[in-house]
């Protein structure tokens, strides 16, 4: 298998799984159950969600393991097993990856902010993500991604920790929201050019965003993310349109046609991975890559 830094900087266009939580909750999760416990507990359901993104054409096997680090995994008493499920996420993902696709550990937010904003040392936030992320690489992992993030700080101690604990790709994504005046801009008021130029300074080798918006203000953010990082691979993995509220619930009604009509706009705005966040599914992914390649 090619070196993905290697296709992504010969042209190459790369696709990536799609949402994750609305599989396991239509397979049983429970609130208050842990997700990322099932890439132990349950893993042939995890299997099962990676096989339909690989039939659906991706690219990209994304390990269940968003909220696993120690911080987010203590709400459920496991945070001293957090190396045990986090490896246990990339071994799962790299069965069925095989040895032609990439698989790629999530890390998210910690839920917590470093001083003097919160009580957590950045020295705290590095071990925790030294730990997950190390064990993603001993799970099998080819990459990882620093995804959903809004603080500069922790996603810098996050990049640094992987580049500085392991080999694999480094990704960092923030997410962005439409400002009221224009621009857009994470919770913590970073914006796409603030982001990039931080993050690169950290060391991620590739930068984007993820969840917040649909695809047509992500559209608008890769063009930002580019004018900013001419040189970069840029990832782009909107929702399933903007979010909306129907019986108490949140729902994203955006379509695979409808998404897949967009797809080439990222491309045009110089995404070179495409994925999906919140709301898609495989039928998402399959409509956006046949939309860009025409195949």
């Amino acid at each position: 298998m090619k070196n993905m830094m290697e296709r992504l900087n010969a042209g190459e266009i790369l696709f990536c799984d799609g949402a994750m939580g609305t599989f396991l909750q239509d397979k049983g999760l429970k609130p208050g159950e842990c997700p990322e416990l099932w890439c132990i507990e349950r893993a042939d359901d995890i299997r099962d969600i990676h096989r339909q993104y690989r039939q659906a054409g991706s690219d990209i096997v994304e390990c269940n393991s968003f909220g696993g680090s120690r911080y987010k995994l203590k709400h459920y008493g496991l945070d001293d097993r957090a190396a045990e499920i986090n490896q246990a996420a990339a071994a799962v993902a790299r069965e069925v990856a095989g040895e032609d696709q990439y698989v790629l550990g999530s890390a998210g937010p910690t839920g917590e902010f470093m001083a003097p904003l919160g009580l957590e040392t950045e020295e705290n936030f590095y071990d925790a993500f030294r730990e997950q992320i190390t064990a993603f690489e001993a799970g099998g992992a080819d990459a990882v991604i620093i995804e959903t993030m809004t603080a500069l700080e922790e996603a810098a101690v996050a990049v640094k920790a992987a580049k500085e604990n392991t080999k694999l790709v480094v990704m960092a994504s923030f997410t962005f929201d439409p400002q009221v005046h224009g621009g857009y801009a994470s919770m913590m008021g970073v914006t796409p050019e603030k982001f990039a130029e931080t993050i690169i300074e950290a060391g991620a080798d590739i930068i984007g965003a993820n969840c917040g918006t649909g695809p047509d203000h992500m559209i608008n953010v890769v063009k930002l993310l580019r004018a900013a990082a001419p040189d970069m691979p840029i990832i782009a993995m909107p929702n399933a349109g903007m979010p909306v509220i129907e019986n108490g619930q949140t729902v994203f009604k955006e379509t695979p046609e409808a998404m897949a009509s967009k797809a080439p706009l990222l491309v045009e705005a110089s995404a070179n991975i495409v994925g999906g966040c919140c709301g898609t599914g495989p039928e998402h992914i399959a409509a956006m890559k046949k939309a860009i390649l025409g195949n």
